[in-house]
């Protein structure tokens, strides 16, 4: 199988990430940002609801062949994720707001594509 051109996963990458803001704002989330970055890595999806501001990876894959792709979110990339949204929570000027962080896997692509949700997948680990 030949690896797709980093144009192509981009713009693959884009697709799951409107697949997950969809899911998201048909919840009830209202997406505050995405792709922000920092020194420490990027969020994918800041959302919020209430008082509860979410960082969400979002991960996809155009097949579940290999696995469920929210196994793919690493030990380490949780780290960068933590240390991304704290970082955002204080350039934000939202400390002291609850916060979570979420996984939301995309597999395949277009109307087919399945989102599953995963709230609370990981956490800050204070």
């Amino acid at each position: 199988m030949r690896r797709a051109a980093p144009a192509e996963r981009r713009e693959y990458g884009n697709a799951g990430e409107e697949a997950a803001v969809r899911f998201l704002e048909a919840q009830g989330w209202r997406v505050r940002d995405r792709n922000w970055t920092c020194r420490f890595g990027e969020l994918d999806v800041v959302a919020e609801r209430d008082d509860l501001v979410c960082f969400v990876e979002v991960r996809m894959r155009s097949t579940a062949t290999w696995g469920d792709p929210s196994h793919s979110v690493s030990f380490a990339k949780q780290r960068r994720v933590v240390k991304a949204a704290l970082r955002y929570l204080f350039a934000h000027d939202l400390r002291g707001r609850m916060f979570r962080f979420d996984v939301i896997s995309v597999v395949g692509r277009g109307e087919r594509a399945t989102v599953d949700h995963i709230p609370g997948a990981f956490d800050a680990g204070m």
